[in-house]
């Protein structure tokens, strides 16, 4: 994105914006759909207005470049490695909170209070009912195992969740080994990456292949579509853990801006994120597990199955995201 496209998109959002001091306003990568049910709870109870507005992409530009001038109080993303793009950029600024430090764990949670996680996910396997015997999915690293040899479909290895998942592997293993998984698992799979998590389901109720990469919540989403039923009636999801770990996990979270015109309101918003009220409306509409301990699942999520979460630190993931692009880069994973 030119820096000319930065200001005048920057500009269109200011104008989206109403600079009233009962708004919050909210820079966020997620799709609004998937979070203005929150947000409503949130208006409803207290009276302030929470704006949306969607950045698809280059968010640290935008807000680097609109400065002090920013009209955003938070920026909500979706992995951690964006949270820690925006904290390298010096946009935001630190929340000391008792309410917030209550109720995240400290795993989920910048140490220096400048991001919070909101929901989780998994990054499991999807496996054909069919096709793929029970036990058969055991680690991450079997993936790249002869046995799976043209039954693999995935998105791209450059997307931001698989990046994500090769970061684990790097701070699991180191560079070497991870990058012989990586070229492992390319040899594996039954097609050039393409598409997203749902369409790797798809796939593997056409037959094109046996297991596909997902995050957890794709379920719930195919599961409410009708003509996306029947891809995700023919998978199960397994959890595969990390030789020496846990299952993979990403969070989604919440940073306040430097700039905040509405500082206290979006403080506000921040505190109400992760009450239980909020974490179980993030449950039951998005299919994500809540940061609180004490927040209950959907019915759906618990029908999958539990698993023990990767206990790494997600900033040492976020550290290793060059290194893991490269070496994506260098297999050339998606050629």
């Amino acid at each position: 994105m030119t820096m000319r496209a930065i200001y005048l998109a920057s500009a269109a959002l200011a104008c989206a914006f109403p600079a009233l001091a009962d708004d919050v306003n909210i820079y966020t990568t997620r799709q609004p759909e998937l979070i203005q049910p929150v947000m409503d709870a949130f208006t409803a109870e207290t009276g302030i207005t929470v704006n949306l507005g969607f950045v698809e992409d280059g968010i640290v530009e935008r807000l680097v470049a609109e400065g002090d001038r920013s009209p955003a109080d938070l920026v909500m993303t979706v992995d951690i490695a964006s949270l820690t793009q925006i904290v390298d950029a010096g946009v935001i600024q630190p929340v000391e909170n008792e309410v917030l430090d209550a109720a995240i764990p400290a795993s989920l949670r910048d140490s220096d209070d400048m991001w919070f996680g909101l929901t989780t996910r998994a990054r499991i396997v999807y496996a054909s009912k069919d096709r793929v015997a029970d036990g058969e999915v055991t680690t991450y690293e079997d993936l790249a195992s002869d046995k799976w040899k043209g039954r693999i479909c995935t998105r791209s290895g450059t997307h931001n969740y698989n990046l994500a998942l090769t970061s684990a592997m790097i701070a699991h293993a180191g560079e070497d080994a991870t990058k012989d998984w990586v070229t492992g698992v390319k040899s594996n799979l039954a097609r050039k990456p393409q598409g997203n998590d749902r369409a790797q389901v798809k796939a593997i109720w056409a037959g094109e292949c046996d297991i596909s990469l997902g995050n957890t919540y794709y379920m719930g989403l195919m599961m409410a579509d009708p003509e996306q039923q029947p891809w995700a009636e023919s998978v199960r999801i397994v959890f595969p853990t990390f030789e020496a770990g846990g299952t993979h996990v990403n969070v989604s979270g919440v940073a306040l801006t430097k700039a905040a015109p509405n500082r206290d309101n979006a403080i506000r918003l921040m505190e109400y994120l992760v009450s239980p009220e909020a974490q179980a409306i993030y449950a039951e509409v998005n299919n994500e597990y809540p940061v609180r301990p004490d927040a209950n699942v959907s019915d759906l999520v618990a029908s999958w199955g539990t698993f023990t979460a990767d206990d790494i630190d997600l900033t040492e993931v976020a550290n290793q995201r060059a290194a893991a692009l490269r070496i994506m880069e260098e297999v050339d994973f998606d050629g």
